[in-house]
């Protein structure tokens, strides 16, 4: 268990690095909080590797999205078509204390859950490479949460410059290209698409909805925005997401893909959360498909935070998320460092091709 004064560092380096700009309430909250062990001390209740301020975030604002907490909730961008200006902090600890039961059970029962859908917009170039390749794709999305990054052919897309992508959708991600992006003049063929996830949410169950909404920060109205339209179309026609360990069911899974097309594995902002054993476990499982099989995987992971990963970086580690193409052909592997993007995608540096 993290001690009183660990969380406090763990608060202040939150408020510290990287949240400013995208995330200027949570930030706001962190650096007040960290002066607060009233507050950080309800983090302990969580397992050591969630004992983190977005866990404490994420349960209050499930709080809040259950309709608890008018007041604070007007401080929140995504909850308030305008949201007060006032100082947040005052409100936030009110609400906090006075929720301690309801928060300790989301936090010691809960983790935060993720699912990006920007992130497809990483993965569509890959895609097109792999389909003038290959031909038709199979996708395999390790790490799936609810699958939405499953629904991509269902998304549209538009990359500037590099046009559009896809049909019109109630899910429209747009992505600025740095370099030269390839982005593919129409949207590959995929014809199967399933998902691993040790805990999947279940789009049709309001409850778990919910809380993956709450795991979005606030101030990025825009994500909380095509989150739920991306829910209301996997709830339409629900993706296939199968409970299951990274390692151990992926071959099965990969396996299953195969017989409708190319097996295409993905992950993105996933790997982190295994141990290092486990990722270099995850490596040889797709090592040992590959042997057996053609496959690709595209990796979208930030190399500092997933050493054993075979993607090319600097010394030290980036903490930058990179994209990374790697081929399993006559079961021989070769990994292409493609670029880096937004954790969200909201932009794409491609690298030549001797980078």
């Amino acid at each position: 268990m993290a001690t009183t004064e660990e969380l406090t560092r763990r608060f202040r380096d939150f408020a510290r690095t990287g949240t400013h700009s995208r995330a200027p309430l949570y930030s706001k909250l962190a650096a007040a909080m960290a002066d607060d062990p009233d507050v950080v001390r309800l983090l302990q209740a969580a397992p050591e590797p969630q004992q983190i301020p977005v866990l404490l975030f994420a349960s209050v604002h499930h709080l809040l999205l259950g309709g608890e907490g008018i007041r604070l909730a007007s401080h929140y961008p995504n909850l308030s078509s305008t949201p007060v200006d006032d100082d947040p902090v005052g409100a936030f600890r009110e609400f906090v204390l006075g929720h301690a039961d309801e928060l300790t059970e989301l936090i010691s029962t809960r983790h935060t859950q993720t699912n990006e859908v920007g992130r497809c917009a990483q993965f569509l170039p890959p895609f097109g490479l792999l389909a003038a390749e290959v031909g038709t794709l199979a996708h395999v999305d390790v790490g799936a949460s609810a699958g939405l990054n499953l629904l991509l052919p269902r998304y549209s897309f538009d990359f500037d410059p590099g046009g559009r992508v896809g049909r019109e959708s109630t899910v429209h991600l747009r992505c600025e290209t740095r370099g030269n992006v390839p982005v593919p003049t129409e949207m590959p063929h995929i014809a199967a698409s399933i998902g691993l996830d040790l805990m999947p949410i279940d789009v049709g169950d309001d409850e778990e909805v919910r809380w993956l909404e709450a795991c979005v920060w606030p101030d990025q109205a825009d994500r909380f925005a095509r989150l739920v339209a991306a829910i209301e179309l996997a709830r339409a026609a629900p993706p296939d997401v199968r409970r299951g360990d990274a390692v151990a069911d992926l071959a099965a899974i990969v396996e299953e893909a195969a017989i409708h097309g190319h097996p295409v594995v993905t992950n993105s902002w996933v790997l982190n959360y295994l141990p290092y054993g486990a990722r270099l476990d995850f490596v040889a499982a797709l090592d040992r498909i590959g042997a057996a099989m053609d496959v690709s995987w595209v990796i979208a992971e930030a190399p500092g935070q997933t050493v054993g990963l075979p993607v090319p970086t600097t010394d030290p580690p980036e903490e930058i998320t990179v994209v990374t193409l790697v081929r399993w052909r006559n079961g021989e592997r070769t990994v292409q460092r493609l670029g880096t993007t937004h954790p969200h995608g909201y932009w794409f540096r491609w690298e030549p091709a001797d980078a």
